[in-house]
């Protein structure tokens, strides 16, 4: 099972999110709170993946956030909120979120996305995609250098990186060996100064959609 904690100011979406969650059937909703309340739940429930607002009274979401990422071992993030703005966006992935998706999300494409973000991806709503390429395409700026830097597989594994698929699914849809996919995964994070697969996905994103980039 996939436990989850559901962090928002409002009951009535923890319920709502709650029971979405659970009819996965292989997800289990082990805490509900708000911001004030979201550290010391996290750390009674040791989730897999914490659902996270933004915009709360008293403690926001961004605060928690960052607080929760300082341990030692934390659980996946992944803001879930009505906010879909540059600045949050950017914040959120800076501040260490797995993903950033609304709350108008398909019910199936919630539960979807946990498990991914449970296997170790990365997601993004629709809506949050469109909003960094738009802002790429508005920069009107040319490829930056470190695309050239890459191989036509690196690219490959990069683009499915930023969809967030786990290195389990790039293995599989590039037919190449786990390890190997490691391997690609390691060398992208040196060549792009990434902290981890987040920040990757992130400058993958800014640099315009995959097919732009050309094969190298």
């Amino acid at each position: 099972m996939i436990r989850v904690v559901i962090i928002d100011d409002e009951t009535l979406i923890q319920t709502g999110l709650s029971m979405i969650l659970r009819s996965g059937g292989d997800i289990e909703v082990v805490g509900t709170g708000d911001g004030v309340e979201a550290a010391g739940l996290i750390e009674r429930t040791r989730p897999d993946v914490v659902l996270l607002d933004i915009r709360m009274p008293k403690v926001d979401g961004l605060s928690v956030l960052r607080r929760v990422r300082a341990e030692a071992d934390p659980p996946v993030v992944a803001m879930l909120t009505t906010f879909d703005t540059d600045e949050f966006i950017t914040r959120a992935l800076r501040s260490g979120a797995a993903g950033y998706l609304l709350k108008d999300t398909d019910p199936e494409q919630l539960v979807q996305a946990v498990r991914l973000l449970a296997s170790g991806g990365t997601t993004f709503s629709a809506a949050v995609t469109r909003r960094m390429v738009d802002a790429r395409a508005e920069a009107q700026s040319p490829l930056p250098e470190w695309v050239e830097g890459l191989t036509a597989r690196e690219r490959d594994v990069l683009g499915l990186l930023a969809e967030g698929c786990s290195n389990a699914e790039i293995a599989e849809r590039l037919h190449l060996g786990l390890g190997t996919v490691k391997d690609h995964v390691s060398v992208l994070l040196d060549k792009l100064d990434a902290a981890n697969r987040v920040q990757a996905a992130v400058t993958a994103h800014r640099a315009g959609p995959v097919e732009m980039w050309g094969r190298g």
